[in-house]
């Protein structure tokens, strides 16, 4: 038996009709790690805030006509205990939970924490989908090799996920090392920079780029920093010329209707007491992630 939380904790605060394991579609599985956070901290408490603020997103999308969560149902764990595990031994953790969560036909929504964690879900949906591509949202390009000592930093993600697949597209890259770079050109990495994006050198039509290089199955990470800072800035490493919400909300819907997203994880919110719509929004981009990947 998984256990799930009730009305007053999970997700959208609905009742065990829509929300207990056995009936529902979707498993919210969330992770407050947090270990190599190397500007703003805060992200361990961030499925926390995201279950709390989604008690006051609607049920309805007024945009696809529907109530989503009962059609589907969101079954919502609690938060996972690490028990003080940190890099690889945490990761394998993460990795047998998610893989657990797939194998019982859950589409799992994995809650960071930092962007660390999404190394094991990514590998966990790779061993059990053929034809995946991965799809990273960010400003970062998280391809460091190591990171202030560790090969299981934030900033490293990216690149523990290209030892086992190099199918990886980029969007809204902004800020990364030289040897990042080189990196992405060695190994064929796509990557749609922000100033590419703005000064329309991928062709007015960049997010049909973006999605015709993606397999038919695709895994989505999305660390939140992707927006731009007068959208989001409760979040580790804010960067300028950032996305805004109504351009995110197309491409996003352009991508579920053109190819099978598998799962997703959410990373990198950190909240600030007291400033919640940062909470949200995030909480928001879920359901609304949901509604358009989820048929």
């Amino acid at each position: 038996m998984v256990k799930t939380l009730g009305i007053k904790n999970n997700f959208l605060a609905i009742e065990d009709e829509f929300s207990n394991y056995e009936n529902s579609k979707v498993a919210i599985f969330p992770v407050p790690y947090e270990a190599t956070t190397s500007y703003g901290k805060g992200t361990g408490s961030a499925p926390e805030a995201i279950y709390k603020a989604s008690h006051y997103v609607e049920f309805y999308d007024e945009e696809l006509h529907r109530e989503f969560c009962f059609e589907k149902g969101i079954a919502s764990l609690p938060p996972m205990n690490l028990k003080n595990l940190k890099g690889k031994d945490a990761l394998d953790v993460i990795y047998d939970n998610v893989k657990k969560l797939i194998d019982d036909g859950k589409f799992v929504v994995t809650l960071g924490g930092e962007h660390t964690i999404s190394t094991a879900p990514v590998k966990a949906h790779f061993d059990s989908y053929k034809n995946l591509s991965v799809l990273h949202f960010d400003a970062h390009s998280d391809l460091r090799d190591e990171y202030e000592g560790t090969k299981y930093s934030h900033a490293c993600f990216c690149s523990r996920v290209a030892e086992f697949t190099k199918d990886i597209t980029q969007v809204g890259i902004r800020a990364q090392c030289i040897e990042e770079s080189r990196f992405i050109k060695k190994n064929g990495i796509k990557t749609f920079y922000a100033y590419a994006i703005r000064n329309n050198l991928h062709t007015k039509n960049w997010m049909d780029k973006v999605i015709s290089g993606l397999k038919e199955n695709v895994y989505v990470t999305f660390d939140i920093d992707y927006f731009d800072p007068s959208v989001i800035s409760a979040t580790g490493t804010p960067e300028p010329l950032g996305f805004y919400w109504e351009e995110t909300m197309h491409l996003l819907k352009k991508l579920g209707r053109s190819r099978n997203i598998v799962g997703f994880d959410l990373v990198e919110l950190a909240p600030v007491k007291g400033f919640t719509y940062p909470d949200f929004l995030a909480a928001k981009l879920v359901y609304k992630m949901l509604n358009y990947f989820i048929k």
